[in-house]
């Protein structure tokens, strides 16, 4: 008779499951990271951010030299140049640099205004973006296709101006006090700008990190090393430890990127560093930033696996790129799921998304902004590594019954027996 196993003898199994998983781990990161195509696949955002740059900075001029060269005309009164453009000038203060209207041109009203007017959209030394002629408490106003919005604002020149000269003249009749206030709380715009933060965030970092772990599995499949590891180490744990591995390559680059950006933070424009300090999740900055790091690693590890999985089941770059795809396309749905329901965490559709697998990082991350309630987070962590372990279960049996040939046999219907 065979004596049952002792005791002791469960401990020692897991324990040498997860060394091996470990070995396994630690010999693909290994693998990766001492490469020299490493170094690109770590430069490659800064590569990618230099092509942007450059087209941006294109796109910037050429916009920048045709706003410029678009003006608003203003044919007024001699009488009434001097209050309109003290009134410009007053009324431009209250928009910001990047939003203001076009450069005023205030020309003496010519004996024959609309004949002007019109000339004025015919020259070709600048763009002519809106007309304003008449008297003040009649303006007349032409515009351009691009120009409703200059056409808006000639209209309230030409009421503020009237208003100017029946007040006395242009100047001021009051001195007011302008004092900032610091907010003791999180404000409505800055959770919300948090929770698409936190959303867009492990939406990137998971696309762009976790698609490295398709080619790792088919690479080995090739060269006939998955047969000598399946041999000696349950496929479970290969997957794993191949997943693990694979995460410790993104963490390394989510360290690098990370330190570096914190590092030239300081040569940031102004207007970023106003825009950052706005973020302000509802659950603490600290817990925010765990969380976050929480949920990367769930989204990581959950499209890793799947991706591990695809890769598996391939054997060509052809059916990698063709299975990988729809992958793809599901991931952007989530994530447009997720940020759907970013501005209302106890809607439906927010609800649903926090508790479907394939978006609950993304919905949670932004609950997390919204919502300073901690124990929904503890509950979903425990649900989301629950559907990690049943994904690489399912990826493990699919390669062991689709691949190696081993296993439980495959399903037959009655009529596939008789035959």
């Amino acid at each position: 008779m065979s004596q049952a196993p002792a005791p002791s003898d469960a401990p020692s199994n897991a324990r040498r499951l997860l060394r091996q998983t470990l070995t396994i781990a630690r010999r693909d990161f290994v693998a990766t990271v001492f490469t020299p195509t490493f170094l690109l696949f770590l430069f490659a955002p800064l590569i990618m951010l230099s092509f942007g740059a450059v087209g941006g900075l294109g796109a910037q001029s050429v916009a920048q030299g045709a706003d410029e060269k678009e003006r608003i005309v203003a044919l007024a009164p001699p009488a009434s140049i001097a209050a309109l453009r003290a009134t410009d000038e007053r009324l431009r203060s209250i928009f910001p640099r990047d939003e203001q209207p076009p450069q005023l041109l205030v020309r003496p009203a010519p004996p024959a205004p609309a004949l002007h007017a019109r000339a004025l959209f015919d020259t070709r030394e600048t763009d002519t973006a809106a007309v304003l002629y008449g008297p003040f408490e009649r303006p007349q106003i032409l515009y351009g296709p691009m120009g409703a919005r200059a056409s808006r604002y000639l209209a309230a020149l030409a009421e503020a101006t009237l208003r100017t000269e029946r007040s006395g003249g242009p100047a001021a009749l009051s001195r007011p006090t302008l004092s900032p206030v610091a907010r003791t709380t999180t404000s409505l715009g800055g959770r919300n700008a948090s929770a698409f933060f936190s959303v867009f965030g492990i939406f990137f970092l998971t696309l762009l990190l976790a698609g490295q772990a398709v080619g790792t599995m088919a690479e080995e499949r090739s060269n006939k090393v998955i047969e000598v590891l399946a041999a000696a180490v349950p496929l479970e744990s290969v997957f794993l430890g191949k997943l693990l591995g694979m995460f410790g390559v993104a963490v390394l680059f989510v360290l690098f990127w990370g330190t570096l950006v914190s590092q030239v933070g300081s040569l940031a424009p102004a207007g970023l560093g106003a825009a950052l300090s706005q973020l302000s999740p509802a659950i603490g900055l600290p817990t925010f930033v765990t969380l976050f790091f929480a949920y990367f690693t769930m989204s990581y590890m959950l499209l890793g696996a799947v991706f591990l999985g695809v890769g598996a089941q391939a054997s060509t770059m052809r059916e990698i790129q063709m299975l990988s795809l729809p992958i793809t396309i599901v991931q952007v749905a989530m994530f447009g799921w997720a940020a759907a329901g970013a501005g209302q965490p106890d809607s439906w559709t927010a609800i649903a998304a926090q508790v479907f697998p394939l978006s609950s990082p993304y919905a949670m991350a932004a609950r997390a902004a919204q919502s300073p309630v901690l124990w929904p987070h503890l509950a979903a962590l425990a649900w989301q590594a629950l559907w990690v372990a049943i994904v690489i279960t399912v990826a493990a049996r699919a390669f062991r019954r689709g691949v190696l040939q081993s296993g439980t046999a495959k399903f037959r219907w009655p009529w596939q027996k008789a035959l």
